[in-house]
Formats: C-alpha cells, structure tokens, sequence
C-alpha cells in the first residue's frame, strides 16, 4: 500500500467512535485525576528537561492513534499546569467547563470559518446573535454589537481602531501625521493598552498614565489631566477605564469617567477583560454601573465565564463605527446587500480564518443556564474575600486590598522583625519554592513599589479549607528558607 492510500485509511479510521472515545476517555480521567487535588499543581522540571522527551517532532511516517494519545497522558498532561486542580491559584485563565471542553471537538470537526456568513451558516449567526444580547444587558440600543476575538488584548486594540476611525478618518489612508491625538488610562491598566497605542502609529509618549488611589483610576487626576489637554489643544482620542484590573481586580469608576468622556465626547473603551461578567451577577452588577457610557468593552469569556482558551469578544455601542475601523473593499469575500447590518463577522474584525468560538459560549450557557454562570462568578468571588478574611485573622500575612472580585494580593510578614526592602526578596523567593514543591500554584507582583504575592481564584472547586491550606504551606516554606 503507498503511503497516500496508507494515510486515507488512517484517517477513515479516525473517524470512528472507538478513535474519538480514546480522548474522551483522557480528558475525563483528567477532570477525575484533579478532583481530589491529590496530584501535583504543576511541574518541577525545567524546559530543557521537557524538550527532551520530544526530540523528533516531525516524523517521517505514522504510529497508532493509541500510542499518541498515551503519550499525551504520559508526556503533556503529566507535567501541564493542572488548572482544574483546586490548589491552582496563579494565572486568569480558567479552570473550563466540561460542557464548553467538549464542544471544541465539534468547533473542531465543523471547521467554520465565521468571517462571512456562507462559509458558516449557523456559527455566524449565533456569534451575531450572542454578541448583541450582551450588548443589551449593558443598557446599549438596537445599534449595538460585536465581535468575538482571540482576547482582552486584540479587543482593546480594534476598540482603539474603532476611535481612531472616529478621531482621525483619513487615518488608514494617510497615516497619523507627526501630532497625533492622545489616549488615557489609569496606571493600573493592563499593558495592551500602550501596545495597542504603539501599534497603531500613534507612539507610546501618546500614552497617558492617570494616576490612581486605592488601585483605581484617580478621578480627580484624570478630571484635570483632560482640562490640560483641552487647554493645550491636544486632542484627546480615547479614555481606558479598567473593570477587573490584572494586578488587583480592581473595577474603575465607570459612572464618574462616563460623564467626563460624554459630557466632552470623548471615546470611552473600557477593558473588562475580566471583569466585565459581573454584568451576569445581580450581586456584583453594581461595580460596572457606568458601562453604558462606554463606545466599547472588552469582554474575556475564558476568564470569569471559565470559557477554555480562546473566547474574547469587543463589544461595542454602535456596530457601524467598527465596521468603518475596517471598511474595505474585498468583493470575493463580502458582498452582501448594501444598508443592511451584515451576518459577515469579517467586516467587523481582525481575522478572515476566524474559529467559531462562539459555540462553546453558547453550549455553555444553554447547559448552565445564565444564573448558573452568575453563581460561579458569585462563588469565585466569595472564595477571595474569604482569603482575606483568613489573612486577616493571622499575625504573619498582610492583605494589601480587600478584594472586589477573585483576585487578592497579600505578603509574608513573619514575625514583624523584617523591613519591607528585606521583605521584598523573601516574598519572591517564597513563592518560587512554593510553587516547586508542587502542593500549589500562585503568582506574584508588584504593588507601591512592593513585592506582594497574588492569588486569582479561577475554580469554583477551591474552598475555603484549600485556602486555609495554601497559608500554612507558605507559612511553613517561609519558616525554612533554602531547605528545597
């Protein structure tokens, strides 16, 4: 047999329901294996010690379905960073719901792309569909829409399109010139921000830090910020405003950066990559009170809505405006009917072979059902402000903000007998040995020029007991430092 008829009988054999069931079958014994937290977080190997185990990655011929998928288990998910695991309390990525986990295999088969609407009749249409009910719980009218996206940062990038479109019309025939507009964000903004500013021609001095109080956007600042400017002549092309900073999670006053940016018409994008599904929860609703003073909102579904990688959406007040950020001619792909608001999603974003991540947020949602994804996001949040309550029942961690979603930062303190420079070293170090001895997983940042240690509660199986737990280990790894 030669090798193509060898390789079309391979790939009628991977069709089968026996073929399929082998990764079924490792993916449920990983949501089992990560159940009890029994099993290390992550790994203690280093990268060179895991490029070993694949030193031919492009094989000549074949082998059996069986003996790859073995290897998936025994090579890759051994050493993985186990998010599902109840100990894993690092990264803003989420630990993913089974639902939304299976439907990738669909995603997958159906292969659709949803840049125009024939190549993907129904995946289209229920993005389109999904991404303007969203838009109505903001309060936004019949204009409203959107578009799904890779995440929070190639959102925030077209929403800043979007406003340079409007600041600048000529912009994408004739460049920015040599004085271009200025955008705003509080200092606590994600870094995308200043990407985005970069790569749209505008340059990073374009970029202006307003200073913050309590880890938010400093009203007051950004109210004389904006008087300056409009006194120098220096026009303003957008304001960023933060719901669910990365650092802190924390949520910028939306209402009072509102009004400033309507009462001056000012493009107001704000960047709720993650925290933008408090819009879901009655109980945390109130934090984005303000959002319908937006033009644009960044929406990460593969952060609070425990999506798996990648399901971020731009949603935005009036659709035109960001179909004009991208108003082209390609009449081999869109040629729809002219003033009718078009299924196409390519004329409303970045990509042409764009996936149809908007299934796995639709099955996800008809499973849970939208109050069940609010009482997760209810239940995430709830387990960060037990956290604190735990700090703040001990001598030996400070919590450095009271949490206003799943995030809380706090550091080693010991005893007392330290300073905060001798502290800064020790709190870094402490969760590089915690993280190694594999009981757990967490991150670390800086706060006030501080080094503090940072826990984001991305699974709604950590309980308060895992938390309690994760204390005494770093407790117990500060005590004796250097013995890993």
């Amino acid at each position: 047999m030669d090798r193509s008829a060898a390789t079309l009988l391979a790939i009628e054999e991977d069709t089968s329901s026996a073929s399929g069931a082998l990764f079924l079958d490792l993916v449920a014994e990983y949501f089992a294996s990560t159940r009890d937290g029994a099993r290390q977080v992550s790994t203690p190997r280093s990268a060179g010690e895991l490029a070993a185990r694949f030193p031919d990655v492009l094989p000549v011929g074949g082998r059996p379905l069986a003996e790859i998928v073995e290897r998936l288990g025994a090579d890759v998910i051994a050493d993985a960073n186990r998010l599902m695991h109840p100990m894993s309390l690092g990264h803003q990525v989420a630990a993913p719901l089974p639902a939304a986990v299976w439907t990738e295999s669909v995603i997958g088969a159906l292969n659709q792309s949803t840049a125009i609407w024939e190549m993907s009749p129904t995946a289209t249409v229920i993005e389109t569909r999904l991404v303007r009910a969203l838009a109505r719980l903001i309060g936004w009218g019949d204009k409203a829409g959107g578009t799904f996206s890779s995440g929070g940062t190639e959102a925030t990038f077209t929403a800043l399109l979007a406003a340079r479109a409007r600041a600048m019309p000529d912009a994408w025939q004739n460049g920015v010139g040599g004085d271009p507009p200025v955008v705003l964000c509080g200092e606590h903004a994600h870094y995308c921000v200043t990407r985005a500013v970069a790569q749209l021609g505008l340059g990073t001095r374009r970029a202006l830090a307003v200073p913050s109080r309590e880890w938010r956007m400093d009203i007051s600042a950004l109210r004389e910020m904006l008087d300056a400017l409009a006194s120098a002549g220096t026009p303003v092309m957008a304001v960023v405003a933060t719901a669910g900073s990365t650092a802190t999670g924390s949520f910028d006053d939306l209402s009072a950066i509102g009004e400033l940016c309507d009462a001056r018409g000012i493009w107001l994008h704000v960047d709720g990559a993650h925290g933008a599904s408090a819009l879901l929860s009655p109980a945390h609703r109130h934090r984005v009170r303000g959002l319908e003073y937006a033009r644009s909102l960044a929406w990460d579904a593969h952060k609070m809505m425990l999506m798996p990688l990648s399901a971020g959406m731009l949603l935005v007040r009036d659709e035109a405006e960001l179909a004009q950020a991208f108003a082209q001619n390609a009449p081999y792909l869109f040629h729809g009917p002219q003033g009718e608001r078009a299924w196409d999603q390519g004329t409303r974003s970045f990509l042409c072979s764009r996936r149809a991540d908007a299934l796995k947020v639709w099955v996800a949602i008809q499973r849970y059902g939208v109050a069940g994804l609010a009482a997760l996001y209810d239940v995430l949040c709830e387990s960060a402000l037990a956290l604190h309550e735990l700090i703040e029942a001990r001598d030996d961690f400070v919590a450095m903000h009271v949490p206003e979603t799943n995030i809380l930062c706090f550091r080693w303190v010991g005893d007392g007998s330290l300073d905060d420079a001798a502290l800064d070293p020790v709190n870094l170090d402490l969760r590089i040995r915690y993280n190694r001895a594999g009981h757990g997983w967490i991150t670390t940042t800086v706060l006030g020029g501080r080094r503090v240690l940072r826990v984001t509660v991305m699974n709604p199986r950590t309980t308060r007991a895992h938390l309690a737990a994760m204390l005494d280990e770093l407790a117990r790894e500060a005590r004796t430092p250097g013995e890993r």
